[in-house]
């Protein structure tokens, strides 16, 4: 167990004091023997090797959930256990052989056991009793262990610091007993006014582009795993991204701007950006809220006349989606019992196959005579970006080879052909001109922890500097409007700021809509809170990104640009107008009523 703690703190922290897992680990472990040398009468041996087993697995979870996440497990993921046979691609992606060696002693160990459970030797082992008075003075010892590392860092905001300083098995028995709710903001104080204060935004009396758009129809591409550097991204001359690159050098462009997801990744993208609230603080928004009668932009668009509809090549039930687009209040949902199982990759058909089938559905709305609103999920670019090589556009040079980071671009190039593909056939079927068309990642693809060394080279390459948080974070927002010359936007934004952003182009009001983002074409300064995979605390304001300590006062400021860290480019004031910005919207999505299906 001392093996394995070392083997799980070198996984996940950086720099770890020789002494640390010993002091921090091996006390609850103890405190665990002790139980079984008191109560386990028989098949002691037994216990152990299940005690053993039990431990290990939550070691081994929290590498591999690590190594994707970038943060520490807790018991609130095992919600996500049914979507593991989902994702096991992704998952043994992740997996290097020498964490499986964390198992070897279970298997040795059980072999034995099993194998000699007759012997006299297993039956000694079985009954043998350690002196009570040992036993005793082993527990209390380390029980005042476990209180010595748990009480003084209850307060510390980021997680990461919080396990590092309390043992990673003491982090996740806190997380268990401390589970009490939070008190929730009466509805009455939670106001857009007040929003808007703790925001720092205001209203122009004459917003730009407000109405540019009235009557287009409305469709928004969600690109799987799609991040900012791509963008006019060339490897020995050939560009990544051909298609996107030019939607970009027509369009709006905002090059600042972040995901804002959870636990549910693709799913926690589809919550913000149709609802402008921010993501729940554990779990995914799916497992959340799925019962509420979400105010949201499918609903606004069907109030101005829309129709609307969308479209995942997925099973409905992935991620619980069913129930999300019941609260969403969508009037129809495509899934993978509309598109098949033609050309699959990954657990979905290609974006070849969404993109070819998904276009006669839209001219069918097109043709009802009014306008509509489709969401279009795109899926062919899924983690670990493994696509058969027959779908190859691009030849990358040999040091790209057979690396995530390789597999990466070459997952984005094939979906951004389709992508081109789509685009052209949206202009042949005279769609095009008659919509405003948004573009955007739904989060991260090339997480910094799951990168070896080689691969974390390559990214160096690409950005000339050292890969790092703010860059794993920024996504491309690119909007497509009728008649509008090309334009790229500095300012910060967020995926809270789509519906506001996209209702002020479309000249939709949102005068009785609660609504945390804010319209990015007329607003200069953002405050985007942060949550999951950065430290809760985290902030991103019109300069930099933060990331707290145990603390505001010993948090990390870090210039957008990526350079360096910078002391003077965030305020505690910000930090506290963070989290109670997490605090309101939480508190207004809790007390929304459920819904009735119709």
């Amino acid at each position: 167990m001392i093996v394995k703690s070392y083997l799980a703190w070198m996984a996940i922290f950086d720099g770890i004091p020789p002494l640390s897992p010993l002091l921090k680990e091996i006390p609850f472990i103890w405190i665990i023997f002790c139980l079984i040398e008191w109560f386990a009468s028989k098949r002691k041996m037994a216990y152990y090797l299940a005690v053993n087993l039990l431990l290990t697995g939550i070691f081994f979870a929290a590498i591999m959930y690590y190594k994707y996440y970038g943060v520490i497990v807790d018991y609130r993921a095992l919600q996500q256990v049914n979507q593991v046979t989902a994702v096991k691609n992704s998952v043994f992606s992740l997996l290097d052989p020498y964490y499986l060696l964390i198992f070897l002693d279970i298997l040795v160990i059980g072999f034995l056991v099993i194998r000699g459970r007759k012997t006299p030797r297993v039956t000694e082992l079985n009954k043998r009793r350690v002196r009570s008075s040992v036993v005793s003075t082993v527990f209390v010892l380390s029980l005042a262990l476990c209180i010595f590392n748990i009480w003084p860092n209850r307060a510390s905001m980021n997680e990461i610091k919080k396990a590092e300083s309390m043992g990673i098995l003491n982090y996740e028995a806190y997380t268990i007993l401390s589970n009490k709710k939070e008190e929730l903001v009466d509805m009455s104080k939670i106001t857009q006014p007040a929003i808007d204060k703790l925001k720092g935004t205001t209203e122009p009396v004459a917003p730009k582009y407000q109405g540019v758009a009235k009557g287009k129809n409305l469709i928004i591409l969600q690109l799987e795993s799609f991040q900012n550097f791509l963008i006019n991204l060339k490897i020995d001359g050939q560009e990544i991204t051909p298609n996107m690159n030019k939607l970009v050098s027509q369009s709006l462009y905002f090059d600042h701007f972040y995901q804002m997801v959870g636990q549910g990744n693709t799913s926690d993208a589809e919550f913000v950006v149709n609802t402008s609230f921010y993501i729940p603080p554990n779990e995914a928004a799916t497992q959340n809220y799925p019962d509420k009668q979400l105010p949201s932009l499918p609903r606004l668009m069907q109030e101005n006349g829309y129709d609307t509809a969308t479209f995942h090549t997925n099973v409905v039930n992935f991620w619980n989606r069913g129930e999300l687009y019941k609260a969403l209040g969508w009037n129809r949902y495509y899934d993978q019992e509309f598109y098949g199982k033609e050309d699959m990759v990954f657990f979905g058909p290609s974006d070849e196959v969404l993109y070819k089938k998904t276009m006669p559905e839209l001219q069918k709305m097109q043709q009802s005579g009014k306008p509509f609103y489709a969401q279009i999920i795109s899926m062919s670019s899924h983690h670990p970006f493994t696509i058969p090589h027959e779908k190859d556009k691009i030849t990358l040079p040999e040091r790209y080879q057979d690396t995530m980071v390789g597999d990466y671009l070459r997952a984005q190039n094939y979906a951004d052909y389709c992508l081109g593909l789509f685009i052209e056939d949206l202009k042949a079927k005279g769609l095009y001109d008659n919509s405003v068309i948004v573009l955007y990642g739904d989060h991260q693809g090339l997480p910094k922890y799951s990168l070896d060394k080689d691969e974390k080279a390559l990214m160096e390459e690409i950005y000339g500097r050292t890969y790092g948080n703010i860059d794993m974070i920024n996504i491309p927002l690119v909007i497509s409007v009728p008649g509008q010359q090309p334009a790229k936007f500095n300012q910060v934004g967020g995926e809270v700021d789509i519906m506001p952003t996209v209702a002020n182009l479309l000249g939709i009001s949102l005068q009785n809509h609660i609504h945390f983002g804010q319209d990015i074409l007329n607003q200069d300064y953002n405050l985007l809170p942060q949550r999951y995979y950065l430290p809760s605390g985290s902030f991103l304001n019109d300069k930099a990104l933060f990331m707290p300590g145990v603390w505001y006062d010993d948090g990390d400021q870090i210039p957008l640009s990526g350079n360096g860290v910078n002391q003077a480019l965030t305020t505690e004031n910000e930090y506290n107008r963070a989290l109670d910005l997490l605090h309101l919207s939480d508190s207004y999505v809790k007390q929304l009523p459920n819904r009735v299906d119709k």
